[in-house]
């Protein structure tokens, strides 16, 4: 090893082209190496938005779904964001047999219990989020949307908002930071946003391609405004909406428009 280390310096001092300067890193490819101290600067990047995102349980017919969490946590990830997830911890409205389509009868769940399967444990309740530490919040959706965080699913127009949910929902609008939302929890938005502008997609099935279009009609109900597009950024209340499995579409095509509404998320965010 001396031997080695003697003929890679006498081969540096030989070609002063390599010959390291004063304050420099000697680069064995080449080229002038940034000092120590700006090195340093570049090993401490800005640090990205915070961002809470709010579950629902696991598993799309009582809970979050799944895909729409993984997917908007990768894009949060790979722009650089700072993620903590939340959910509330109250029962499940019932537990769903995913192979059966149907209650499971004398079956109960907790909805932060549940959440914290898609967290990999690292969850926190619900009633301890505040806009205060965080610049965003997003809601995956899936039927905990309308089941455990309000009572959409069986109310419909005349439902009632989890009570931390609304909260959060306000403090983040009356603070000007984003939300984003996607499938059906645009809902929980226009129920307690009057006048948000949202999209939960088309306002006809088309053939069934847009299974659950009678939504929109509901949310007009409440007095929001609904936009069909594939996906909607509400300047003036920085609410980003895309509907997600709303549509009957391909898996990709899913991931691909929540991944932009996350980019506008962050955008608004301005970190």
């Amino acid at each position: 090893m001396a031997a080695l280390r003697a003929l890679a310096a006498s081969r540096l001092l030989v070609n002063p082209g390599f010959a390291p300067r004063p304050g420099l890193w000697p680069l064995p490819f080449g080229g002038p190496a940034p000092s120590s101290r700006a090195a340093l600067h570049a090993s401490a990047p800005r640090p990205g938005p915070r961002v809470a995102v709010v579950l629902s349980g696991c598993g799309v017919y009582d809970g979050t779904e799944l895909h729409e969490a993984s997917s908007i946590l990768v894009h949060l990830s790979r722009g650089g964001a700072e993620v903590q997830i939340f959910a509330p911890d109250v029962p499940q409205m019932h537990v769903i047999d995913h192979i059966k389509g149907q209650p499971s009868e004398g079956e109960t769940r907790n909805v932060l219990t549940e959440s914290a399967r898609i967290a990999r444990g690292k969850i926190t309740d619900l009633a301890k989020l505040t806009a205060v530490n965080h610049d965003a919040a997003i809601f995956p959706g899936g039927f905990g949307a309308a089941k455990n965080l309000s009572t959409f699913a069986v109310d419909g127009g005349t439902c009632k908002v989890n009570r931390d949910v609304e909260r959060v929902l306000k403090e983040f609008h009356q603070a000007g930071k984003p939300i984003g939302l996607c499938c059906i929890a645009p809902v929980l938005a226009a129920k307690v946003l009057r006048g948000v502008e949202v999209t939960v997609g088309h306002e006809q099935e088309e053939g069934g391609k847009w299974p659950h279009a009678g939504t929109a009609e509901v949310i007009k109900a409440l007095g929001a405004k609904h936009c069909v597009m594939d996906a909607h950024v509400d300047q003036k209340n920085k609410v980003v909406t895309t509907p997600a499995f709303m549509c009957d579409t391909a898996l990709h095509h899913i991931h691909d428009g929540i991944g932009a509404m996350v980019q506008k998320v962050l955008e608004l965010a301005g970190r």
